[in-house]
């Protein structure tokens, strides 16, 4: 929508990472089998511009399950509403710590 975007139409980096947060915390999530939060982001590339308008696909890898962590890469996609082709815009791996009911830190049950 216009108003997550810049003057130039295009949208804003932190609204793409906000929901690239959420897509990794779905896949975190079910692999810790409860709460997760995030508390680290590597290496958020943006390959290209997403536009108002721009139809966006989201889609979360599991790369790794640690004692506490789990990594996420994210990869986001941009359409055309008017066309077929789709282009990967950003990516990032996300890590994400299973927590406890107290919010504390917790293993990961594999």
């Amino acid at each position: 929508m216009p108003a997550d975007a810049n003057p130039a139409g295009d949208i804003f980096g932190g609204w793409l990472m906000a929901h690239m947060d959420q897509a990794g915390a779905s896949v975190a999530s079910r692999a810790a089998h409860g709460r997760i939060a995030t508390v680290a982001v590597e290496a958020m590339t943006f390959h290209r511009p997403v536009h108002i308008g721009d139809e966006v696909s989201l889609y979360g890898r599991l790369l790794g399950v640690g004692r506490t962590s789990i990594r996420v890469h994210v990869e986001a996609w941009r359409r055309d509403r008017t066309s077929e082709e789709a282009w990967r815009v950003t990516e990032a791996t996300f890590t994400f710590v299973a927590l406890d009911a107290a919010g504390k830190p917790r293993p990961v049950q594999v």
